[in-house]
């Protein structure tokens, strides 16, 4: 895992953060206001979030491929969203969700083995 950029995961951290605020967040933080409402807040979130997952997937592709670049977006989502999940929007989660959690892990170890 030697060419992983740090810098990189990072800024995937901060992206997948926001943007889970931006998709989720709204189910306990506005359940009451107008959904025009929720799409605009949403959509303004996202903004913040692009202006760290694009210099994140522009760096990044300098060190990983693009397999790489992807697996390691989605195990960093998968890590984010559990505690998000479970602090935030207080879900709990099941013992088949942290087994499809390790199985994932298990793909970012495949995707950078050897390379």
């Amino acid at each position: 895992m030697a060419n992983i950029n740090w810098i990189t995961v990072l800024l995937l951290g901060i992206s997948n953060l926001v943007m889970l605020y931006a998709w989720y967040g709204h189910l306990r933080n506005m359940s009451g206001a107008p959904i025009w409402k929720v799409i605009l807040v949403s959509w303004l979130i996202a903004l913040v979030e692009y202006s760290f997952m694009i210099p994140a997937n522009r760096l990044g592709a300098k060190t990983m491929t693009l397999e790489q670049l992807k697996i390691a977006q989605e195990a960093l989502s998968l890590l984010i969203f559990i505690p998000f999940s479970i602090f935030i929007m207080k879900s709990h989660i099941s013992w088949n969700y942290a087994a499809a959690s390790l199985l994932i892990m298990g793909a970012v170890v495949l995707i950078f083995h050897g390379k």
